[in-house]
């Protein structure tokens, strides 16, 4: 999955998929029907497209992830700093945060992210 973004209703349905995971690729189909109106075509297509990037697989007619929703989020997380941010995470927090002052425990909680993270 290199840098992959989903488009909107290849999100959706990830979100079918991850929520559901072991599904049956027919129960797939009935779930796509009912929840995006999508006919059985279009719900293989994107399953075939998507299992291609390496995002999920049909295996024995059941459908499962090969990435977690958490790690789609935290590489897609880590192309948006990258993109916008030239990788700089100190920039990205500081336009995150903007004028807003931390509680003590968000500051600490960061401060233990920090020295969990650094390179000794």
């Amino acid at each position: 999955m290199n840098n992959y973004k989903l488009t909107e209703s290849e999100e959706k349905f990830a979100e079918l998929i991850w929520q559901n995971e072991p599904i049956g690729s027919g129960d797939l189909v009935k779930l796509c029907e009912q929840e995006m109106h999508w006919k059985k075509s279009t719900t293989y297509t994107v399953l075939k497209k998507l299992s291609e990037k390496g995002i999920f697989q049909n295996e024995n007619l059941v459908v499962s992830s090969l990435i977690t929703k958490d790690a789609y989020n935290a590489k897609q997380s880590i192309r948006f700093v990258e993109d916008t941010f030239g990788g700089s995470l100190p920039k990205f927090l500081t336009a995150f945060i903007g004028g807003k002052k931390l509680s003590d425990q968000q500051a600490e909680e960061l401060k233990r992210l920090i020295d969990t993270h650094k390179e000794v």
